[in-house]
């Protein structure tokens, strides 16, 4: 009966030996997994029929343009807001952009926390928007001197305000759903964007403020050649700049 129970004992001690070093196996694998959760780029792009898809989106968008372009024969008038609008749009503004910084702190101390890692080139987008950005400013001022140098001044730093805009929010729609969030992955994508589109339409009620705003059909001209390049763009997956033709697209 001793020797019984003594193999017994010792049965569950060579089992609990090899729980343990089952557990700490486990444990080991568990922290190389949180350390290789690297993504190239910062999000991922469509594929197969999503793909094709959102290009048919695209060029449904791109040609209702064309068609109100090739029908508007004379521009269209924005309405000024009035003088508290204009002056609190600034403030919103002012407001929305730091709780987007606060939101992207949040959003980025989860991404360090869950061990998430991105390669590949940082954000190539950023250098042509803001590139972009400053011409248009300089454009702006030229093409309405003739108006008073503080509306030509106020035209176009709202104008350089609202332009990269025009492009943020298409893409950042596109791409919202695609990204790699920290979990929960719904409530992290919801924290990062709602503040940037919240900015993003405070830029665009913005333009209103300046009393040379108008809307023309080479507005929407241009704005099709852009839907145009996005729907080349969305054959391609719409995947992250990364290579010399989709840096070009961009």
């Amino acid at each position: 009966m001793t020797k019984i129970l003594q193999f017994v004992i010792d049965n569950i001690t060579y089992s609990n030996i090899q729980s343990a070093k089952l557990l700490r196996a486990g444990k080991q694998r568990s922290t190389v997994w949180k350390f290789t959760m690297t993504h190239y780029g910062t999000w991922s792009s469509y594929a197969g029929s999503s793909s094709i898809i959102l290009a048919v989106g695209l060029l449904i968008v791109t040609g209702v343009l064309l068609f109100f372009a090739r029908r508007l024969r004379h521009p269209l008038v924005v309405k000024r807001p009035g003088k508290v609008l204009r002056i609190a749009l600034p403030m919103l503004l002012v407001l929305f952009v730091f709780a987007f910084l606060v939101a992207a702190g949040i959003y980025g101390r989860a991404d360090v926390q869950q061990h998430i890692r991105f390669t590949g080139p940082m954000n190539p987008i950023l250098p042509v928007t803001m590139t972009s950005a400053v011409i248009a400013f300089f454009a702006i001022v030229y093409l309405t001197q003739q108006s008073g140098p503080r509306i030509a001044v106020v035209s176009a730093i709202v104008g350089m305000i609202a332009a990269p805009m025009i492009f943020e929010f298409p893409f950042d729609l596109i791409v919202m759903w695609r990204t790699y969030p920290p979990a929960p992955g719904v409530p992290f994508t919801l924290l990062y964007f709602v503040p940037l589109f919240l900015i993003e339409f405070t830029c665009f009620a913005m333009l209103a403020s300046s009393p040379l705003m108008r809307i023309s059909r080479y507005t929407l001209f241009l704005l099709a050649g852009m839907f145009l390049i996005f729907a080349i763009w969305a054959l391609f997956g719409f995947a992250y700049p990364a290579t010399p033709y989709l840096l070009r697209l961009t």
